[in-house]
């Protein structure tokens, strides 16, 4: 919004020529997320709290995990107001990349809203049935496949194809339908990965700081033809404006994080971590970098791997050998991941700051891609 409306005033004030600098504005969006967040969050969490919209801790649990019964929830919409103002400030709003990416993290926020209104508000143990969840997202990524493949937002290269980190022009194209069930497969994954890593406090929110403001790198460079051309990537017109997107959400979930690291003030519930893991997802997607995705995120997949792992497992033993034995015999003493290490004797805040440690790592490996082609 800023841009166009005080870039076209650059020949009377020289000084809004920086406007058309998305470094500058990247810079704007980020500040002005953290600044909105430190406003907004403390009228938000009084609200929260004051009409008991408070967490629900699972019984199985860990026992340090009581104390946090009835904490408030559902702080994603902070993250939500505090990703969208941003956006629409700093951001060219003709720009389709960006509104691609915010009305998927729209979407999947959305969703998650309802899950955490029916379990904490209408009192619904289940809130919104796995099922139509994840008909929910499924929906999003098949229409978004489908949108893609008929307005190809890089019109120089093939709708349905993504590309390889470590190999310079290479293109994977797909057959058009495995194509669309591969993004919906992308936008449905990221989106929980992220649920599934939100069970400590600052965990989720911290390690998406990290993985949005690698995104944000990846965008600007991938944006710029100079840029892309001597690191041998493609180069995708206009997709640089992402880069103010994905520092909005870095910014949102940095001000989060000052009410959410340990202990928390305030959950996101699925209301954020639904809607972050959307974002990142549909970020990827847009960039043509899905399996980069995998790299940056690595902490987040790791964290629902350990989940699928643990549940397959399971099953398995239980039908193969007997109920009693498949607890007795399983991969982690607890799954999501950063469950197992609590129950290996390791402190909360331990977890998460060595859980942001792999996080910085795995977005240091997927910059070095740039470079080892």
């Amino acid at each position: 919004m800023l841009y166009h409306f005080l870039y076209p005033l650059e020949e009377f004030f020289g000084a809004l020529r920086v406007f058309q600098f998305i470094t500058f504005r990247a810079a704007g969006a980020a500040a002005t997320a953290i600044l909105l967040t430190f406003v907004v969050a403390p009228p938000i969490i009084r609200v929260l709290r004051d009409r008991k919209v408070g967490q629900i801790i699972r019984a199985d649990g860990p026992t340090s995990h009581q104390s946090k019964q009835g904490t408030p929830t559902m702080g994603g919409m902070i993250l939500l107001l505090c990703t969208f103002v941003p956006t629409i400030l700093w951001a060219r709003l003709d720009n389709a990349y960006v509104i691609v990416a915010m009305i998927a993290t729209f979407w999947t926020g959305a969703i998650g809203f309802l899950d955490d209104y029916l379990k904490i508000v209408q009192g619904k143990p289940r809130g919104l049935v796995a099922k139509y969840k994840l008909i929910g997202q499924v929906i999003f990524g098949t229409v978004l496949g489908v949108y893609l493949l008929q307005f190809p937002l890089a019109p120089d290269l093939p709708s349905n194809a993504t590309t390889l980190p470590f190999f310079k022009w290479v293109l994977v194209a797909l057959w058009p339908p495995l194509y669309v069930a591969f993004i919906a497969l992308v936008t449905t994954g990221s989106s929980n990965m992220v649920n599934l890593t939100d069970g400590l406090d600052g965990l989720a929110a911290g390690l998406s700081v990290i993985a949005a403001l690698t995104f944000a790198i990846f965008a600007y460079i991938i944006g710029r033809t100079d840029t892309s051309t001597y690191l041998n990537i493609f180069y995708l017109v206009d997709s640089g404006e992402l880069t103010i997107f994905c520092m909005a959400l870095m910014g949102a979930c940095l001000g989060f994080l000052w009410f959410n690291t340990h202990p928390a003030e305030v959950f996101m519930g699925d209301t954020g971590s639904l809607a972050i893991g959307g974002a990142l997802g549909t970020v990827a997607i847009l960039l043509k970098s899905e399996f980069l995705l995998l790299i940056i995120c690595g902490v987040f997949v790791a964290e629902a791997a350990s989940v699928v792992l643990q549940t397959g497992v399971f099953k398995y033993r239980k039908k193969r050998y007997g109920v009693e034995y498949a607890r007795d015999h399983r991969v982690f003493r607890m799954a999501p991941l950063h469950h197992h290490f609590e129950k290996k004797g390791w402190a909360e805040p331990k977890v998460v700051i060595r859980f942001y440690i792999l996080g910085i790592f795995c977005a240091l490996l997927a910059l070095a891609t740039l470079k080892l082609r």
